[in-house]
C-alpha cells in the first residue's frame, strides 16, 4: 500500500471498535485512495495492521458490504474487493451542499485552516526531497484531471501527502476526515471552470513554499486556500438553495 494507505491502517486503540474500521476503510474508498476492484489484505493480516480481533474486523467489512463499498469473494482467487465507480456520482454531495448552513462551512474552514497552516509548517520543516517530488507531481495530477474522480483524488491526496510529511498520525487522520467531508462537496459540475486552475495553482504555491522550506509562507498559503474553497463552498451553497427556491 502507498503511504496514506498505510496511514489509514495504523493500529487503533485496543479498544477500538468495527465502526471506526469501518470509518477509516469508507474514507480511503470516498477519496480514490484504495481503487475500484483493489484487493484488500486478507482478513488476519489486516486485522493485525489494525491491531483488532478477526471478530472485530469481520464486523467492519459485514458493515461496509452492506453499503455497496467492498464485496467478497469465494475461491482461490477470493477475499474482499473495493467497489467504488471511477466517477462517482454527485447527486448526494449536491444534496449535502444544498443542506448545509454556511455557519457549518465556516466551522469545517476553521478547523481545516488550523490543521492545513500545521501541516504546511512542518511539511516545510521535514519533507525530504523526494516527499516534494511527491507533493509537486499531485499538483500535476490535478491541473491534468479530467474527471470528478481524478479531481476529488488528486486533490485529496495532495493535502494529505501534506500531512503525511509532518510525520504526525494525528495530524494527518484530522485531514483526511476533513478531506473526506468536504472533497465531494467541492468537486462538482456547480464548480467554475475557471476555479479549477487556481486551485492547482494554490496548490502549486504551497507546494513551492514546503520545497523553499518557508514555513511561515507555506502556512500563509495553506490559509488563504482554505479560505478561497471556504468562498466557493460558500457560493455554490448559495446557488442551489436560491436555484431550489426558484424552483418552488
Amino acid at each position: 500500500m502507498g503511504s496514506e494507505r498505510t496511514t489509514l491502517i495504523a493500529p487503533l486503540a485496543s479498544t477500538a471498535r468495527a465502526d471506526e474500521i469501518g470509518v477509516r476503510i469508507a474514507e480511503a474508498i470516498q477519496l480514490g485512495l484504495l481503487s475500484d476492484g483493489e484487493r484488500l489484505p486478507p482478513e488476519a493480516e489486516l486485522a493485525q495492521q489494525f491491531g483488532v480481533s478477526p471478530v472485530t474486523l469481520r464486523e467492519a467489512l459485514a458493515s461496509l458490504r452492506d453499503r455497496g463499498l467492498v464485496e467478497t469473494r469465494r475461491g482461490r482467487r477470493g477475499g474482499t474487493f473495493v467497489r467504488r465507480s471511477p466517477e462517482p456520482d454527485e447527486s448526494g454531495d449536491l444534496k449535502r451542499l444544498a443542506d448545509i448552513a454556511v455557519t457549518s462551512l465556516r466551522d469545517f474552514a476553521d478547523e481545516q485552516m488550523a490543521i492545513a497552516g500545521m501541516c504546511a509548517v512542518l511539511a516545510a520543516e521535514r519533507a525530504t526531497p523526494d516527499s516534494v517530488r511527491r507533493i509537486l507531481k499531485l499538483v500535476d495530477q490535478l491541473a491534468s484531471a479530467t474527471t470528478r474522480g481524478q479531481k476529488i483524488k488528486a486533490d485529496s491526496r495532495f493535502h494529505i501527502q501534506v500531512a503525511i510529511e509532518t510525520r504526525s498520525e494525528r495530524l494527518t487522520r484530522r485531514q483526511v476526515a476533513l478531506q473526506a467531508e468536504t472533497v465531494g462537496m467541492l468537486w462538482t459540475s456547480h464548480l467554475p471552470q475557471d476555479d479549477i486552475a487556481h486551485i492547482a495553482q494554490e496548490h502549486h504555491d504551497i507546494a513551492t513554499a514546503i520545497a523553499e522550506e518557508d514555513r511561515e509562507l507555506a502556512r500563509s498559503h495553506a490559509e488563504r486556500h482554505v479560505r478561497s474553497d471556504l468562498r466557493r463552498l460558500t457560493s455554490m451553497h448559495l446557488t442551489l438553495v436560491d436555484g431550489a427556491g426558484g424552483d418552488s
